[in-house]
């Protein structure tokens, strides 16, 4: 009797299925990929002017903090419902919804990145001359680097994950494969394209780490200083010199 094969017993884990969809898994991953990278990009540029608004004071901090979290906040299908009268089902759609989404972490980790810059490097750079303009881009945001790309690292994941609710739209990546195959469910369809969507996750935080350490060389070698062992030239303990001589002869007195 021949054996069956694996699409046909539905196993989770089938060779056939990767060989037949390799197309279909590739344009889902493709599309999946391009949402992501466009929806961060996006988020960063907005939520970058939005974060130095934010510093400027107590009164604009609160209603961009505010209504970040808030947006944050909204359920997808709800999010979607709401913009859907102004882009239709289109990945357009999907875009902006993943880009209210990152704001909050974004502005947040950009906040925090240039409030922890030290007080004295600004204080030396007007000393020599720099404007706001370029004290911002040529101390302030170097030294926030290490904040802000763990704020985008954060996102990036995040939003790897959030672009398969797209698929509400037939607009969400692999979360289109995922959703197709839950309705006769479909093992072999359903692991493939979630592993896929957690292998796009790691690899994303991979490359943005090695980014980050490649813009900031100088976190590297701080911590290299700090794990070295202190160096001492004192050579071994002298033995202690004394200036006594040998003990006097102890005189008797006869009587």
């Amino acid at each position: 009797m021949a054996e069956q094969s694996c699409l046909v017993t539905n196993d989770w884990i089938c060779g056939e299925y990767l060989r037949s969809r390799s197309q279909e898994l590739a344009d889902a991953t493709v599309q999946h990929i391009g949402i992501t990278v466009v929806s961060v990009l996006i988020g960063l540029a907005v939520a970058f002017p939005l974060a130095l608004l934010a510093r400027r004071g107590p009164r604009f901090a609160g209603p961009v903090l505010g209504l970040t979290t808030v947006l944050y906040t909204v359920p997808s299908l709800a999010m979607f419902s709401l913009l859907l009268p102004l882009f239709g089902l289109s990945a357009a759609l999907v875009v902006t919804g993943l880009v209210l989404y990152s704001l909050t972490i974004l502005v947040r980790n950009i906040l925090a990145g240039l409030a922890a810059v030290p007080q004295e490097a600004k204080e030396a750079a007007r000393g020599m001359g720099y404007g706001p303009g370029r004290l911002l881009w040529e101390v302030e945001l170097p030294l926030a680097l290490p904040a802000v790309m763990a704020g985008l690292r954060i996102a990036t994941v995040s939003t790897v994950a959030l672009t398969t609710v797209g698929s509400l739209v037939g607009k969400g990546g692999l979360g289109n494969l995922i959703e197709d195959a839950l309705p006769s469910f479909f093992k072999a369809q359903v692991l493939a394209a979630s592993v896929l969507c957690v292998v796009l996750a790691v690899v994303a935080d991979l490359l943005l780490l090695g980014l980050q350490r490649l813009l900031t060389p100088w976190t590297r070698i701080s911590g290299a200083a700090e794990a070295a062992p202190a160096k001492t030239d004192a050579g071994p303990p002298a033995p202690a010199k004394t200036d006594a001589g040998p003990p006097a002869p102890a005189t008797v007195k006869a009587g």
